[in-house]
């Protein structure tokens, strides 16, 4: 029994790693190992005999393993300390720049301008996409055989033979949200609709699918004069200009009567934008007393309740006012456009215009 003790704890002590000294844990303890073997034997002595052998091999068999483990324990204490030794960190190094994401121009802006119409106590309301013929065209009062529902011009949904339901559209402008919100809620109402909306053009100026908000407000005395000054208040917030001059010229829409496009006096300097001041005019929108079968459509006393109505492509005043030249530039660049044209995570828009960090 000494002999076993004095091998196996030599052996034990001198174990260069835990694949050694797992062999030798097998070769002492294990199902067949010695010291498992003499166990066995007890059954075949005398009773005196195992009162004598059975504490003695025990107390080998408890020596032997806490051996092991103490061993082991050594072991992984060295490999740690010459992992150490030979992979070292230096904290005082500064840490590996890693690119940030970025914000789109057309997501920065949509921001912006709902910060600013928010201030002036509108609300967002959104639509579906997708529309109803009557929803984007009839309930804004849009003939029949305007140029507008041209397949053309429109992106009509494929119907399939013998599926009379009435045609849908992806819809041309975010209009057809003011018709639900009206039908919704009723009057008074004060809302933006800012979206995605579909046509087919495509050329410098226009694309396929583009963004738009548009703007609702309904009360008992609503003027034309309430719309100058909500859209002079946005443009001085969103252009981040003291002072601007607008120009009402007149127009036809089929949902406003009357109907004017608004321009904004500037001037190009070098080839950059700058609003208010210069002998320039620039189109940035269009805009109207909201007709009398608008409101009916939904679901509104013309009799009772008047308001205005406006729209602006957010794509195009975000092109103005950060100098970008070519919208198709917003769907088809790379990720170097997107950097140079990004925006930081932390620029929010302020609810008078311009960025807070």
């Amino acid at each position: 029994m000494n002999n076993l003790r004095d091998k196996y704890l030599t052996a034990i002590a001198n174990a260069g790693d835990e694949s050694a000294l797992e062999d030798l844990r097998v070769q002492a303890v294990g199902k067949k190992g010695e010291i498992s073997l003499k166990m066995r034997e007890l059954g075949k002595m005398t009773p005196e005999e195992r009162q004598v052998a059975g504490p003695a091999l025990n107390a080998l068999k408890d020596e032997i393993n806490s051996a092991l483990a103490a061993k082991k324990e050594a072991l992984g204490d060295a490999a740690l300390d010459a992992r150490l030794r030979g992979e070292w960190l230096d904290v005082t190094l500064p840490g590996r720049p890693r690119r940030q994401g970025t914000i789109h121009p057309v997501s920065q802006v949509t921001e912006e301008v709902t910060a600013i119409f928010a201030d002036m106590g509108f609300a967002v309301a959104e639509g579906p996409q997708i529309e109803s013929d009557w929803y984007n065209f009839d309930a804004l009062n849009i003939p029949g055989h305007h140029p507008a529902r041209a397949e053309m011009d429109t992106f009509y949904t494929h119907r399939s033979d013998g599926d009379d339901r009435p045609p849908h559209v992806l819809r041309t402008h975010t209009s057809p949200v003011q018709i639900r919100t009206m039908q919704a809620e009723g009057a008074p109402i004060r809302v933006i609709a800012p979206g995605r909306v579909y046509r087919a053009d495509y050329d410098q100026t226009h694309t396929p699918m583009f963004h738009q908000v548009e703007g609702l407000a309904i009360g008992r005395d609503i003027s034309m004069a309430n719309l100058k000054w909500v859209l002079e208040e946005f443009v001085k917030a969103f252009f981040e200009v003291d002072d601007v001059e607008l120009r009402f010229r007149a127009s036809h829409f089929p949902f406003t009567e009357p109907s004017a496009e608004v321009d904004i006096r500037c001037s190009w300097e070098g080839g950059t934008l700058k609003v208010g001041e210069g002998d320039d005019w620039l189109e940035i929108l269009g805009s109207g007393m909201v007709h009398p079968r608008v409101l009916e459509a939904g679901n509104i006393d013309p009799n009772k309740w008047q308001g205005f109505a406006f729209g602006m492509g957010i794509d195009r005043i975000a092109m103005l006012k950060y100098g970008i030249p070519d919208l198709r530039a917003f769907f088809d660049s790379d990720l170097r456009w997107l950097r140079h044209y990004g925006f930081a995570s932390l620029d929010v828009p302020t609810l008078h215009g311009g960025l807070s960090r």
